[in-house]
């Protein structure tokens, strides 16, 4: 039993260990209530950014999720609306699978699960917390991460059937590390 308890604290310890000093930052997921439903994480590493999310209380299902392009999650009550459109500098086509595409915020679907809650990673090369490779996420108004209601067919435009916006998380920088000022 002892081995077991330092083998998985052992395990816990080292994802810590080898992101330490990375830029990272964070988002409170908020529903249509403005109520805390979870996290995202993001953590930007040489060539790509890794999203975490660990989520309870959405409406079971696959649903669209994506980086919206100003940081702001105030209008839970209208729908996440001031949030904007897709994270999408260089004006490319919606959808993973569009020829034309995809833009800077689209990210692959994910499964909630019957008990409402949804653990998933995604990692981005169109997007980085700094502006090194990418949109840059943490730029002078911001980001957003938003959920959807639906699954985002990853092609139709402009967000691929995904549906309304149920959750929402203004995208802030974490720990030690903050973006530079414009």
């Amino acid at each position: 039993m002892t081995r077991l308890l330092v083998l998985l604290l052992t395990l816990f310890a080292l994802p810590a260990t080898a992101e330490q000093g990375l830029p990272r930052a964070l988002a409170e997921i908020l529903d249509r209530n403005g109520e805390s439903i979870g996290q995202a994480e993001f953590i930007q590493a040489e060539s790509g950014t890794l999203i975490r999310l660990n989520l309870e209380g959405l409406p079971p299902g696959p649903k669209a999720i994506h980086i919206h392009a100003v940081g702001t999650c105030d209008d839970h009550c209208d729908g996440f609306m001031a949030s904007g459109g897709h994270l999408n500098p260089d004006g490319r086509k919606h959808g993973l699978l569009n020829p034309e595409g995809p833009d800077a915020g689209d990210l692959p679907n994910f499964f909630v699960h019957d008990s409402g809650m949804a653990w998933a990673e995604f990692y981005t090369t169109a997007a980085s917390l700094d502006g090194r490779f990418g949109a840059t996420i943490l730029d002078s108004d911001g980001a957003a991460i938003v959920i959807h209601e639906n699954p985002d067919d990853h092609f139709s435009q402009p967000i691929g059937g995904a549906g309304a916006r149920i959750a929402c998380g203004v995208i802030q920088a974490a720990g030690s590390w903050a973006f530079p000022e414009d």
